[in-house]
């Protein structure tokens, strides 16, 4: 072999060697960076699936935040007082039982009507080891949710309340609230239809509602369903054994 031969091999084999150098620094760049922006999507993705939101199976006391979401921590959150129990209320269950819950509900909101269930077998349950408040938040975007609470407020005036309240949330199930089927179910209930007529037509217990709304906004109330167990917040329609777990704990 002539040395022209030898040096232009020469010149191939390190020619050879830099492209390989060239083309492997190329393709470990080219494999960092597709790797980063896997990594990248990765951490995205999970910081979406992992992110809770706030009031999760309520209807918030926003419009604009009235949407459907998932389940949330169940712990319940410590609140400002929520106020006493008086003659006012709505009560069932023991008078000296130790747990009370104070419900805060809009009787036109879908997650109460759900919540409703979950009282009614938390009620079969425990029974007079509890007490039971059903108050009033009426939303503003729910067009039935006031007068349904006002004919809540007139039936109780003939000792009717928790009848009222059960046709209510029957009505809602059907899609037939309004203030027509209120009537209807006065009569029903064999109530005095005169009276609760006007009663529901002079609007006699909105201010009552209103306060009552108030007083659960003050406590941090900030969408329905809202439950006080024993004074501690529970926002949303959780199931029946979350529910029970907070209750066995007090007991």
């Amino acid at each position: 072999m002539t040395e022209g031969t030898q040096n232009n091999s020469a010149d191939m084999v390190r020619g050879t060697r830099k492209t390989s150098f060239v083309l492997g620094l190329m393709s470990g760049i080219a494999a960092t960076s597709v790797l980063a922006l896997i990594g990248l999507f990765i951490l995205m993705f999970a910081g979406q699936g992992l992110s809770v939101p706030k009031n999760a199976n309520v209807n918030s006391g926003n419009a604009n935040a009235n949407t459907n979401q998932a389940a949330a921590n169940p712990t319940p959150t410590p609140a400002a007082e929520v106020p006493p129990v008086t003659g006012d209320d709505h009560v069932k269950g023991g008078s000296n039982a130790k747990v009370t819950l104070i419900e805060y509900s809009d009787f036109q909101c879908p997650y109460c009507l759900r919540h409703n269930g979950t009282m009614d077998e938390i009620y079969k349950a425990y029974g007079n080891k509890i007490k039971v408040v059903f108050r009033h938040f009426p939303l503003s975007f729910h067009p039935e949710a006031q007068k349904a609470a006002e004919a809540s407020e007139c039936a109780a005036e003939q000792g009717k309340f928790w009848e009222m309240h059960d046709k209510i949330f029957a009505a809602n199930t059907a899609g037939t609230m309004s203030v027509a089927k209120w009537k209807e179910e006065a009569k029903n209930l064999k109530l005095n239809t005169s009276k609760f007529n006007d009663c529901l037509d002079s609007g006699k217990y909105a201010d009552k509602i209103s306060q009552m709304a108030a007083g659960g906004s003050a406590a941090g109330v900030e969408g329905t369903p809202a439950t006080f167990v024993n004074g501690e917040l529970v926002s949303g329609a959780l199931p029946l054994d979350q529910f029970k777990q907070l209750i066995d704990a007090k007991l």
